[in-house]
């Protein structure tokens, strides 16, 4: 019988597969494994996701269904049908949220850690917050009246503060509500000491009265908006890309409204009032017994007289060969360097562009930019290399979503710096990581490389994992060169030789990838380790592979539209999502029977990906680096501490280990790179090959 591949029940829910992916972080903050502090912080990451999830994709879901589009993906959910699914799951998890919060607060406690409201404090702490409140809030602070002449502001995205309910001291029959705002600048948790914190509606709920003289306070109610953040630029019509882009981003500010969030004492007559002036829908309205914000956590999690109830910090390594002082140009000509990021530290990307910033012989220097951080080294050798007289060219994309404003402000400098700022391609986002270094020797003209997975962030490369791949080999930098043309010219559509470039490359070579190892049926075997794994064809391709007796091992932190464990369809697929102290970020693929067996790439299999955005895709034919990421495939498969194993209908289970070792990747990999750091002959090729080998015979 012949199976119908585009069934939609083959695949997953685009956006419910997003929940279960929080849902898997949530369940970090029930991991009694972890300290206090660090389920804290998962909690932390889980409400800045859910943020995220709503400005974007719930705001899209709703401008869908106003516009009447029926069918949006591979399952044939209705944009109504998936707002439906997306509201009961929330609901429904909301309440597993306050219970976690409820546990780890009082766990807290017995460490000397407390949030509590003013009402809970002695009255010389009162005289302390009082005080705080008159020197440092009093100021700032928003009262706004509600009637005929003070009409309902505009809250911006985001916007927290009170809703409050009012009786007039001379006429107490005369009621009145007003809104407090508490500006972003202030902290979310007022500090007591050096353990209690106190939120800040709770202070500043004390003093209503301080802040509309004359009334009293009825009742009142915590409060947090949340608009539609997505951008829309009319790249068409935009003459000035930059200026188009910064009145989008004072407009995101004041998006449609989609969802309310409300305190314990948010009752109907509070909410209403609130609601008749923004028009939330009713099952976007969420009530919270607990304070509201979960980001604002990380407030607490920061505290540095609680670090012992964080997991203990690992300090990223500089392993050979670039810990020995040799000129970093000279080691690349004699050899590639792959590093694993946070346990080989990215320092060496970052003294790649400092050193070729000072060097007299580099020529020129060519960059991608992205998300590069605020403060960032790199962006300041590059504004160096400009102003010493160096050809830099930097595409810096304007377009990254939450980072436009910084990156705004990095393109200007450079601009102002000398250097050459391209802002991106019309109508696609460049998403690519790569850096090209043109260097004088010998009279000649010689090229070195950075290609990587994740961005030039020094920040985020100590939290996130990510592969960087750094080489001196001529087809790569001459592809590269190549591409750096295609940015600064007008093509999009450009085809390299030794590196594949979407939207034209990538995909069409990753399925014949995959229809390669589809021939070779049970001898095939394909490993890919992807962020999220959407895009109908690939998934398609992939089922085909099973059914031919392929085994398909595919690690996918967030998002899986595909369907394992289907009779006849994907039974030989087995798909997990590992989670833990690093955030797994590198697009890597092994594809046993191909001639360079793997790669690495800034693409997820996902349409926006393969199709709207400019992106690289790297064979790493060096032997030991494509070793040495092969190692890492399969340590991740064997994961049985951090690793969540995807269900036929959707759901996620935690692997749990039966017999043997516990393997967690993380800590694993922490130790092994201490011991090659530690090792009194950490130069001799040999050792470290025996490391290494131990390290693929122990996973």
């Amino acid at each position: 019988m012949v199976i119908n591949l585009k069934n939609p029940s083959l695949y997953n829910n685009r956006e419910l597969s997003w929940l279960q992916f929080n849902t898997r972080v949530l369940k970090q903050v029930h991991d009694e494994s972890l300290p206090l502090l660090e389920r804290l912080k998962f909690l932390a990451i889980y409400g800045t996701n859910l943020d995220e999830f709503y400005m974007i994709r719930v705001a899209g879901l709703k401008k869908l269904f106003a516009a009447g589009i029926i069918v949006s993906g591979a399952d044939r959910l209705t944009p109504l049908q998936q707002l439906q699914e997306v509201r009961k799951y929330l609901h429904q998890e909301q309440q597993v949220v306050e219970h976690c919060m409820s546990g780890i607060l009082k766990n807290l406690e017995e460490h000397g850690l407390f949030i509590k409201t003013y009402d809970q404090v002695n009255q010389s702490e009162k005289n302390t917050l009082n005080r705080y409140f008159k020197e440092n809030i009093y100021p700032v602070i928003i009262p706004i009246a509600i009637d005929p002449t003070h009409p309902f502001p505009h809250l911006n995205n985001l916007s927290f503060g009170l809703i409050v309910k009012l009786s007039d001291n001379d006429n107490p029959s005369i009621e009145r509500f007003g809104l407090v705002r508490v500006p972003r600048p202030l902290e979310r948790f007022v500090e007591l000491g050096k353990g209690t914190y106190i939120p800040i509606e709770s202070l500043v709920a004390e003093h209503i009265e301080d802040l509309f003289p004359g009334y009293s306070l009825l009742k009142h109610a915590a409060f947090r908006v949340t608009r539609n953040a997505d951008l829309e630029i009319e790249e068409e019509e935009a003459d000035d890309f930059m200026e188009i882009l910064e009145e989008g981003l004072k407009l995101r500010r004041k998006g449609a409204m989609v969802r309310l969030e409300v305190g314990i004492r948010g009752d109907e007559e509070i909410v209403n009032f609130f609601n008749q002036h923004t028009n939330v829908y009713k099952d976007d309205i969420y009530r919270f017994h607990t304070f509201l914000n979960l980001s604002s956590l990380w407030q607490i999690v920061s505290n540095k007289n609680f670090a012992h109830l964080l997991l203990p910090p690992f300090k990223p390594k500089v392993l050979p060969p670039f810990d020995c002082g040799e000129s970093i140009f000279s080691t690349l000509e004699k050899q590639d360097v792959l590093l694993y990021h946070p346990y080989e530290s990215f320092e060496p990307v970052v003294k790649l562009i400092q050193i070729a910033s000072l060097d007299p012989d580099v020529v020129s220097i060519k960059m991608t930019l992205y998300r590069s951080g605020t403060n960032s080294p790199i962006v300041q050798a590059l504004m160096s290399a400009s102003e010493s007289g160096k050809q830099v060219t930097v595409m810096v994309e304007l377009k990254a979503r939450f980072d436009e404003e910084n990156n705004l402000i990095w393109a200007k400098a450079l601009e102002k710096a000398g250097a050459h700022v391209i802002y991106g391609i019309k109508g696609f986002k460049v998403h690519a990581k790569a850096a090209l270094i043109t260097r004088k020797k010998n009279g000649k003209l010689k090229q070195y490389a950075h290609l990587g997975t994740g961005n030039y962030n020094p920040a985020t490369a100590k939290i996130y994992t990510d592969m960087s791949y750094m080489t001196s080999k001529d087809e790569i930098t001459n592809d590269l060169t190549r591409f750096f043309h295609f940015l600064s010219g007008f093509s999009n559509k450009g085809k390299l030789n030794e590196l594949y470039m979407a939207p034209a490359q990538i995909k069409p070579k990753v399925l014949s990838l995959i229809q390669n190892e589809l021939r070779k049926g049970k001898d095939g075997h394909i490993i890919a380790k992807v962020n999220s794994l959407v895009d109908e064809d690939l998934i398609r391709g992939l089922y085909k592979a099973s059914q031919a007796g392929v085994k398909i091992d595919l690690i996918v932190r967030g998002i899986c539209c595909l369907k394992p464990g289907i009779e006849g369809v994907s039974e030989n697929i087995k798909v997990i999502s590992i989670l833990g102290k690093y955030l797994e970020h590198p697009r890597v693929f092994y594809f046993k029977n191909d001639e360079t067996q793997v790669y690495i790439s800034s693409a997820d299999w996902m349409p926006r990906n393969l199709v709207r955005r400019v992106e690289l895709l790297t064979g790493i034919k060096d032997t030991d680096a494509r070793e040495k990421i092969i190692q890492i495939l399969l340590l991740q498969c064997s994961d049985n501490a951090l690793a969540h194993q995807l269900q036929s209908d959707g759901s996620y289970i935690k692997i749990k280990r039966e017999t043997g070792k516990s393997i967690n990747n993380h800590k694993f990999l922490e130790d092994y790179v201490n011991r090659i750091s530690k090792s009194t002959n950490k130069k001799s090729p040999q050792e470290i090959q025996q490391i290494a080998a131990r390290l693929f015979m122990e996973s």
